[in-house]
């Protein structure tokens, strides 16, 4: 997608050579600065009672005179937030969709000083509008035609801000176009090995260095508890590593660590068949990491950042592990597998010790984690988990400029009673109440060393329903966070 700026002087919107005229209008008000074509045929609109100037409304007008192009879409955001302005480009880039459109010119009224944000959301909304999953369905309808966005500017400084806007946001869509393609992926096309091949094709993208563990190399290390999740399976387990150089290498790096696992059946525990297809989207946390690392590539960041993922499926069979079973972690504390459907802790919790080693400046694990989350946030925030009150600030403050938000969970050190075993250092789980929360308790008993925190994105990742599909979150918070670290 190429996405770019432009400035318009009065008068100049109407003479632009687009495909397609997208007005968003920030405001209850017809906006002051308007085109008089364009001015008069909203005006009009509202007037008739074709168009109401609130949120979500929009307009489609086909061959406007005194317009070049021969499409204009309008659509209200109500507000000049960034969020509103996403929700309005979203809602107008749906009139234009199905229309073969590879050109459009948008245009933000009703703004007093546009902001790189602006362009930002801009840049996401197209982003959305433009993905098609395709891996495994043929029949599905031609990729969308659209390959360019111009922004309209009123003045040259108002066009570099939404230039970085667009550049940033640009790649972010990058990053969550790879994550939701990832995750959608069933998972007999995205294996572990599958997960493993994409980061080596990611490096030899962005030459980025890349190491991937097998299971002997694994169980070199000692991590008995991401095998326990892992030795059900016929899939062989991956551990992979993947390493962005963006800053001298004395700067310690920002380490993300996602949760791969490519289908959850919940082992032993078994899950209730239905829904269970979903559980292909297990590898969120994964495919977040890719992400994220796609886009701050592509920005070419001034940071130091590692990718960790423990990839790996979790299956019932004669080996799989059972509840009741006791293994050693990496870090040498025993766990008691109270439930096998508890997994991702267990493949975390060895990862989380492996990225003692890099001697890292911020740990952050994000992972599909829990239904719970999904009950105490439903499907608009992620769970944030940190003791580091600084950290937790700097994600929710990541979360907000990337329109990605998170909420702040509590991690008491009461919560931590639940985890205690009569036969092993600890449960890998502590029941029904709080239980996101256990679950990060859970965790943090291997972030001794670290500075750390913990995104459960069991709620954000996917969707269900008939607009099932992965949503490419967090990548957009996590990109503004590491973008943040390079500052």
């Amino acid at each position: 997608m190429d996405f770019r700026t432009q400035v318009a002087a009065a008068g100049a919107t109407s003479q632009l050579a687009v495909d397609a005229l997208l007005l968003l209008i920030a405001a209850d008000t017809v906006p002051a600065g308007l085109d008089d074509a364009i001015a008069a045929a909203v005006s009009d609109a509202v007037r008739d009672g074709d168009l109401v100037l609130k949120a979500g409304k929009t307009l489609y007008l086909h061959r406007l005179p005194g317009l070049k192009s021969s499409r204009l879409a309008v659509a209200v955001a109500g507000k000049d937030t960034p969020k509103a302005v996403k929700a309005a480009a979203a809602a107008g880039l749906a009139l234009l969709k199905a229309q073969g459109i590879k050109h459009v010119g948008v245009q933000i009224a009703g703004v007093e000083a546009l902001q790189a944000g602006h362009a930002e959301a801009v840049a996401a909304a197209v982003g959305d509008a433009a993905y098609l999953y395709r891996t495994t369905k043929p029949s599905a309808p031609a990729a969308p035609a659209l390959s360019r966005i111009t922004v309209l500017a009123r003045d040259k400084a108002e066009a570099e801000r939404l230039a970085g806007g667009l550049s940033c946001g640009a790649a972010i869509a990058k990053g969550v176009t790879l994550a939701r393609e990832l995750a959608n992926r069933p998972g007999n096309h995205c294996t572990p090995s599958d997960l493993a091949a994409e980061a080596r094709r990611l490096g030899k993208q962005y030459k980025l260095k890349v190491d991937v563990l097998d299971r002997k190399a694994i169980e070199a290390l000692g991590m008995g508890s991401f095998l326990a999740v892992a030795q059900g399976s016929d899939q062989p387990p991956r551990f992979i590593v993947v390493h962005y150089n963006g800053a001298a290498k004395k700067q310690a790096p920002v380490v993300l660590v996602g949760k791969g696992i490519t289908f959850d059946t919940g082992g032993i525990s078994l899950k209730p068949g239905e829904g269970m297809d979903e559980m292909k989207f297990d590898m969120g946390g994964a495919a977040s990491v890719l992400g994220t690392l796609c886009a701050v590539a592509e920005l070419g960041a001034k940071v130091n950042l590692i990718g960790v993922i423990a990839a790996s499926e979790n299956m019932p069979g004669g080996k799989a592990v059972k509840p009741g079973d006791v293994v050693t972690s990496m870090s040498g504390q025993t766990i008691e597998i109270l439930n096998t459907d508890a997994e991702g802790r267990l493949v975390l919790c060895d990862a989380l010790t492996y990225t003692e080693r890099f001697k890292p400046a911020v740990v952050v694990d994000i992972a599909t984690l829990t239904g719970a989350c999904v009950i105490a946030l439903g499907a608009v925030r992620s769970g944030l988990f940190s003791p580091d009150d600084g950290l937790a600030g700097e994600l929710l403050a990541a979360g907000d400029a990337a329109l990605d938000p998170c909420w702040r969970m509590p991690v008491d050190e009461e919560y931590d009673e639940a985890l205690k075993s009569n036969f092993a250092d600890m449960g890998n789980i502590g029941g029904r109440p709080g239980g996101s929360i256990t679950a990060a308790m859970f965790l943090k008993r291997f972030t001794g060393k670290l500075r750390w925190a913990h995104l459960d994105i069991a709620g954000t990742a996917w969707k269900s329903g008939a607009a099932k599909g992965a949503t490419g979150r967090p990548v957009g918070l996590l990109t503004h966070y590491v973008l943040s670290q390079g500052q």
